[in-house]
């Protein structure tokens, strides 16, 4: 095997696992969302219909950037103009959407996620939700580009979450993060004759600043 299809197989492994992890931590149900992560020139994406527990090695897809299937039988996520809208616009090697149950209902209450925590940083800011537009559509993915201008995430008003990230771990990380935000601005706004406190703007940027020192230094 070349190093190239070594890489390829290596990502693959590591975005079913994380397609399955997707489900396990409950945030699809059935074969719903998608998990895509770039390899040089291709995109390898999660299968349209097909169960996560089903895929192995042999069921690998990928397409290019000009979104032509060049690997596998099976055909492609129907969300695929979306995964390639954020690889030809970001620096993104890594994408996950989902249909989280809280990022979905607060992305039918807001067109942007109240800052009731201070995460939204990580993301770059308040989470704007991108209007509705028919799933899989040219129309939603131009939504969700704007959406996540200046952001790593965003809402998809009546259809779940989408984030990216340089690793689908960070990705991963970043869907859960948001999925985590909304439920506490559901929970918190739902106390009768309470109103959440939230933070302001500059509050977010002084968190922003701080996080680019976050974590382990590199070696």
């Amino acid at each position: 095997m070349s190093d190239d299809e070594a890489a390829i197989a290596a990502a693959w492994s590591e975005l079913v696992d994380t397609a399955r992890r997707t489900a396990a931590e409950g945030l699809v149900v059935g074969t719903s969302g998608n998990v895509s992560v770039r390899v040089g020139d291709l995109v390898l994406v999660t299968p349209t219909g097909v169960p996560y527990d089903r895929l192995g090695p042999a069921d690998t897809v990928a397409v290019d950037l000009e979104g032509r299937q060049v690997r596998g039988t099976l055909r492609p996520t129907s969300e695929i103009p979306m995964h390639l809208a954020v690889y030809r616009h970001t620096d993104a090697l890594a994408v996950v959407h989902t249909h989280a149950v809280h990022a979905t209902a607060v992305s039918t209450l807001v067109t942007e996620l109240p800052l009731i925590h201070y995460m939204a940083a990580a993301l770059g800011g308040p989470v704007r939700v991108a209007p509705y537009a028919l799933y899989g559509s040219e129309e939603l993915a131009g939504h969700m580009l704007r959406a996540l201008e200046d952001r790593t995430g965003c809402l998809l008003q009546n259809h779940g979450a989408l984030t990216y990230g340089t690793s689908l771990a960070q990705a991963y990380d970043r869907t859960a993060q948001l999925e985590w935000m909304c439920r506490l601005w559901l929970t918190a706004s739902a106390r009768p004759g309470r109103t959440p406190s939230l933070l302001t703007t500059d509050q977010l940027d002084e968190v922003a600043e701080r996080l680019r020192g976050y974590g382990q230094p590199q070696r």
